[in-house]
């Protein structure tokens, strides 16, 4: 199988057409029409990657809730309305999403975006990054620093993941929006700076903690 995915869309013929493309291209796909089942799936089945129609979804997904134990670093792929504009789109990406298609869907695009995404989260056994008292662990997904536990989501963790390769290194915004967002302009440089915000006080457990440092005019680095 190409990869495991949760497909949220309200609209049942949409959900059963677009479920048996996507079947047909190799994914196992799990469909479902309304949120609280969506929920029950993520957390039941533990998915690759979701897809979802409209931002409730990835709110909630990433936001956690009471008594749920679903993974809330789950790469999820939000679908706008015709409607929807830039604005709406960075809106998505920077309560979020890890990517932001708007309909009408061009299928095509839509499987190169999901493989792209499965590519940039699959990872090997070994592939531990440890750079000061930061340790990442992309298999698991999973990030400590000095030894205590911080939940990031998708693009946290790939933010984070990012500028750990290579610590000391100062990552302009373009290189960031390339690697992380799979962007290839200098567009949309506000949210690099609010996922670099929130991963920076996530990060700083103390106060002399001083990771993911700002370099003005330039970008970020993680380490001081």
């Amino acid at each position: 199988m190409a990869g495991a995915l949760l497909l949220f869309e309200p609209e049942q013929g949409s959900r059963e057409l677009l479920e048996q493309n996507l079947r047909d291209d190799g994914f196992e796909v799990l469909g479902a029409t309304r949120d609280g089942e969506a929920l029950d799936l993520v957390e039941r089945t533990r998915p690759d990657l979701v897809v979802a129609t409209g931002l409730e979804l990835c709110r909630r997904l990433r936001a956690g809730e009471p008594g749920r134990t679903w993974d809330r670093n789950v790469p999820v792929i939000v679908v706008t309305q015709p409607s929807s504009d830039p604005v709406d789109r960075v809106r998505a990406l920077e309560r979020g999403a890890d990517d932001v298609l708007q309909r009408p869907i061009a299928y095509l695009e839509l499987v190169a975006r999901i493989r792209a995404i499965l590519r940039r989260t699959a990872t090997n056994g070994d592939e531990r990054i440890e750079a000061g008292e930061i340790v990442i662990d992309r298999r698991t997904r999973r990030v400590h620093v000095r030894g205590i536990p911080v939940q990031l989501p998708g693009r946290e963790f790939e933010l984070a993941a990012r500028l750990a390769s290579d610590p000391g290194r100062v990552w302009t915004k373009s290189e960031l929006l390339r690697d992380v967002w799979g962007f290839r302009s200098n567009g949309l440089t506000r949210t690099v700076d609010s996922h670099a915000c929130r991963l920076r006080r996530k990060l700083r457990l103390d106060e002399d903690d001083r990771f993911v440092v700002n370099v003005w005019g330039v970008g970020y680095r993680l380490l001081e």
